[in-house]
C-alpha cells in the first residue's frame, strides 16, 4: 500500500482524497486488531469503559447512522434502532449487549458498511462535498461529515491500541 492522498478510480477527485484518507484509517484499524480472541475483544479495561468489540462496532455504527442520514435523509428506523442503537450510544447498553463476537463478524460489519459507502460516492461528485447542511445544528457540509466518520475512527482506534496494552497475558 501506498502512503498517498490521491485521486482514486471510480471517484471524482475530492471524493478519491476522502477515500484514500478513510481506506488508510480503516486498514490502520485493522492492523491494531489483528489476531484478536473473542475474550480479548470482550475486555472491559475498567468497569464502565468499552471493549474492542465495543468500539469497532461502533465505528461501522457511526458511519451505517451517517448513511441514513445524508444517504437516505432520514433518522433510523426501530429496526436499525435495534441493530445499531447500542453500538452507536455505546455505555451501559453496548456494554450488555457488545459481546461473544468473533473479530470476523465484526469485520464483516465493517466491510458491509464501508462497501454501502464507497458505492454511494461513486454516483456523487466534489460538489456533492461541499454542499451545506446542519450537522448537531452546526453549519457544516458533507465533506466534514464523512471526515468526521474516519475521525471518529482514528480516535477510537488509539483506544484500542491503548487497551490491548492492558490485555491480560496469556499463559
Amino acid at each position: 500500500m501506498e502512503f498517498m492522498i490521491e485521486k482514486l478510480r471510480g471517484f471524482s477527485p475530492q471524493l478519491g482524497h476522502l477515500v484514500s484518507q478513510m481506506n488508510y484509517a480503516r486498514k490502520t484499524t485493522l492492523e491494531a486488531v489483528y489476531g484478536l480472541t473473542t475474550s480479548e475483544l470482550d475486555f472491559l479495561p475498567i468497569k464502565n469503559g468499552n471493549s474492542i468489540g465495543g468500539l469497532l462496532l461502533h465505528m461501522a455504527a457511526v458511519e451505517k447512522g451517517f448513511q441514513i442520514e445524508i444517504f437516505e435523509g432520514r433518522k433510523p428506523n426501530e429496526q436499525e434502532m435495534e441493530e445499531w442503537g447500542a453500538p452507536y450510544s455505546l455505555g451501559e447498553q453496548g456494554r450488555n449487549c457488545i459481546k461473544g463476537n468473533t473479530l470476523e463478524y465484526y469485520i464483516a460489519k465493517l466491510e458491509e458498511v464501508r462497501n454501502r459507502t464507497l458505492r454511494e460516492f461513486t454516483e456523487l461528485n466534489d460538489n456533492w462535498l461541499y454542499e451545506n447542511r446542519l450537522w448537531d445544528n452546526h453549519p457544516s457540509n458533507n465533506y466534514f461529515i464523512w471526515f468526521h466518520v474516519f475521525e471518529d475512527e482514528i480516535n477510537h482506534r488509539g483506544q484500542i491500541r491503548f487497551i490491548r496494552k492492558m490485555l491480560p497475558q496469556n499463559e
